[in-house]
């Protein structure tokens, strides 16, 4: 039987793992206590799709700090390669107005595929060499909230990465669900009544900035 490696669900607990970074060693989730992480895989340094993701990634990294969040890349590749490929980054590359982008986020050496396994980042009919685009929304608990799997030839879309971090956080926030295509400033979904009762009163009731499309959806205007 052909042999699966497993990855960790949505609200499973984030593998724990020690690694050596272009930041140093670093260990998970213990270094990042009370931070929200957004843990990717890449295939391959020196790539031209790897390159302008991670210029992407590093030239939004104080946004997601903003968001009490930490970025942590990964491939499977040397310490060394890293550091030549991120420096080339810098010093060569001029992509879309970006220029001089210094990544200033750890990222991974993981040439023994250890924390790559703990996250199902390599998958057999891609590739048995280089992890394929995922990314992991981890919470301050070190719960997984998201995943996202992109194939090795597509880039990933960073601001929806970022929407997704935002509607997670304010659903935790303030108990709602955000609809299709939500963008921070719309309208919020209001959780679905559990009785009769109270869908009656849900729909009766006059909060402000709420009005119902029937008793099981109701919204509000964003706070």
């Amino acid at each position: 039987m052909e042999e699966r490696r497993a990855m960790p669900l949505i609200g499973d607990d984030a593998p724990a793992f020690v690694a050596r970074t272009t930041m140093g060693d670093i260990s998970f989730p213990g270094d990042y206590s009370g931070k929200w992480v957004i843990l990717f895989s890449h295939p391959a340094d020196f790539t031209p799709v790897c390159t302008t993701e991670f210029m992407t990634f590093a030239s939004m990294q104080d946004e997601f700090r903003a968001l009490n969040t930490e970025l942590i890349g990964l491939s499977i590749d040397s310490i060394y390669a890293h550091i030549a490929w991120l420096r080339t980054i810098k010093e060569k590359i001029d992509f879309k107005g970006m220029k001089g982008v210094e990544v200033l986020f750890p990222v991974i050496e993981d040439l023994k595929m250890e924390v790559a396994a703990k996250y199902g980042m390599v998958q057999p009919n891609a590739s048995t060499t280089q992890a394929v685009r995922a990314v992991f929304i981890i919470d301050p608990a070190a719960k997984v909230r998201c995943i996202m799997y992109y194939p090795l030839s597509t880039g990933r879309n960073l601001d929806e990465i970022k929407r997704t971090l935002i509607a997670i956080q304010k659903a935790d926030a303030e108990g709602i669900a955000t609809p299709a295509n939500w963008q921070p400033g719309d309208d919020v979904i209001i959780p679905p009544p559990g009785s009769c009762g109270a869908a009656k009163e849900r729909v009766e009731s006059a909060e402000e900035g709420k009005y119902c499309l029937d008793w099981f959806m109701c919204l509000r205007k964003d706070k």
